[in-house]
């Protein structure tokens, strides 16, 4: 499938548990690619699905089996409601599916909703599956979205995406490098919901709370923030070691809100400074739902030596979407849309599974 332009719907669930996105995109290869947001979209989880989901890392083999059957339908019903309202022309649904289970290090991720029956249901060509290829061949599985950043977003020093977990991507020495800096809105939103709230809007409440010094100190000394990259985060990772800290603390919930903000600004900060002395464009695109917590980004930037731009709505809120639309271009040329530089893995390659109707 060697055409010149591309209309894929990109499906993306991510671990902030928001719901899902989904982002219709046209693509173009000219001199270079470009896109074009057409329809985008965030149906959010039913509460239901937002506790099963957020549970299913403890379920056993036979649980999770049954699950991704049930998540595919779901996920397949969700798509087709969106193609009901917007009777668009789609050459292929690039899937990401949703995260249960990311254990790199034992060979082992799991993304559920990726299952052939999704093609089957939606009637139309879908890629899936993007990070299974990657661990097969040692690598992280992740971050995936920095093949977009280098060829759609180029005229960036950085990119920093900050969803449940924040990631950063960038060029070093001509090769592309990305990795996981810290959680962020995987342990803000759980905080918040602790006194009835989805997420801290704006970061009004950290803003209105006081860092606990001793709980920042902490957090900030955690082994994984001095390991070098590529490195990768997962649910697991967050229940094991940052959530016995904020559990032990004695500080209040709104106190933990805003040192763990402070956690974030203080290691987004140290890693974008990184590349403070480097040649050529300085700013840094931020996207993500991290990207409208006001008081985080204005902590972030007082801490930073590159100005954070933000963009438009779409862009924020859909680059990943948008990416794994790109990605499942990517693999229908056949070309490479993971890089080891990235994800550590033995080669470059092309993942996804492409499952027809």
């Amino acid at each position: 499938m060697h055409s010149t332009s591309y209309t894929v719907l990109g499906v993306m669930s991510g671990t902030s548990l928001d719901g899902v996105d989904l982002a219709y995109v046209r693509f173009k290869r000219e001199a270079r690619w470009s896109y074009e947001l057409l329809v985008c979209e965030t149906i959010p989880y039913p509460e239901a699905w937002v506790v099963r989901l957020q549970d299913a890392v403890d379920l056993s083999p036979e649980e999770l089996k049954s699950l991704d059957i049930e998540y595919t339908a779901y996920l397949a019903k969700t798509i087709n409601t969106f193609r009901d309202r917007n009777p668009l022309k789609i050459d292929a649904i690039a899937s990401h599916g949703h995260t249960i289970l990311h254990r790199p290090d034992q060979g082992v991720t799991y993304q559920i909703g990726n299952k052939p029956e999704l093609a089957k249901i939606c009637k139309i060509l879908v890629v899936c599956d993007f990070r299974i290829e990657d661990v097969a061949l040692g690598g992280q599985g992740a971050p995936l979205v920095p093949i977009g950043d280098r060829l759609l977003f180029k005229d960036f020093k950085a990119c920093l995406n900050i969803g449940g977990f924040a990631n950063i991507s960038f060029e070093q020495n001509q090769k592309r490098i990305a990795y996981d800096i810290c959680p962020t809105n995987i342990v803000l939103n759980h905080l918040t919901r602790q006194l009835g709230f989805g997420f801290d809007k704006d970061g009004a409440i950290a803003a209105s709370a006081a860092v606990d010094g001793s709980l920042l100190n902490r957090l900030d000394n955690l082994i994984f923030y001095k390991e070098p990259f590529p490195k990768s985060l997962g649910l697991e990772w967050v229940k094991r070691e940052i959530f016995p800290i904020l559990n032990q603390s004695k500080a209040t919930i709104e106190d933990k809100i805003a040192t763990f903000t402070e956690h974030m600004a203080v290691q987004l900060a140290a890693n974008i400074n990184l590349l403070a002395n480097g040649k050529g464009e300085n700013r840094v695109l931020v996207t993500g739902g991290g990207a409208y917590n006001k008081f985080l980004i204005k902590r972030t930037q007082q801490l930073s030596q590159i100005k954070l731009e933000i963009p438009d709505a779409k862009t924020i809120e859909f680059k990943e979407a948008l990416i794994f639309a790109f990605m499942g271009v990517l693999r229908l040329r056949n070309s490479i849309n993971v890089l080891n530089s990235i994800t550590g893995a033995s080669k470059n390659h092309c993942a996804g599974i492409v499952c027809s109707p």
